[in-house]
């Protein structure tokens, strides 16, 4: 099943990869480790997971803006995401995404997104395009059940 979201662009790039789908806000400083870009926050749905090569999909960051370089000094060891999809995009989370080049869009329904979808993100066009893993489909019918 293929799904096209369109959202407001950041900092542009062009990038396919595995989505992972937050759906609590993330604070970079502190939540996210920053040598390994492993979630370590308490209580986090994605914690223990990891940031690298992901297409990183959560409503918005919190924190510190120290988390601007939490991001940036991520990406340089090579364990942050590709891009990072937000429903609304906050200064620490745009700034450390500009200085790292990590592809960015906001206004994005990532309700519409599950972990482990293929979603590619034209940050220049403004759109995201989803490959919706067909166990994610039957996932979401159930709920939609419910």
């Amino acid at each position: 099943m293929s799904l096209i979201l369109k959202g407001r662009p950041i900092v542009p790039g062009h990038v396919k990869g595995r989505a992972l789908v937050s759906r609590m806000p993330i604070s970079f400083l502190g939540g996210v480790d920053p040598n390994t870009g492993v979630i370590i926050e308490r209580n986090h749905d994605l914690k223990g997971r990891s940031l690298k090569d992901k297409i990183l999909c959560f409503p918005h960051g919190h924190g510190s803006t120290v988390g601007s370089y939490v991001i940036y000094s991520i990406t340089k060891r090579n364990v942050g995401p590709k891009a990072i999809i937000n429903v609304r995009a906050d200064p620490v989370v745009v700034v450390g995404a500009v200085i790292a080049d990590i592809p960015m869009m906001d206004q994005v329904d990532i309700e519409q997104i599950e972990s482990d979808d293929i979603i590619e993100v034209d940050a220049e066009k403004g759109i995201v395009r989803v490959e919706r893993k067909m166990e994610n489909v039957s996932n979401q019918r159930r709920r939609e059940d419910v």
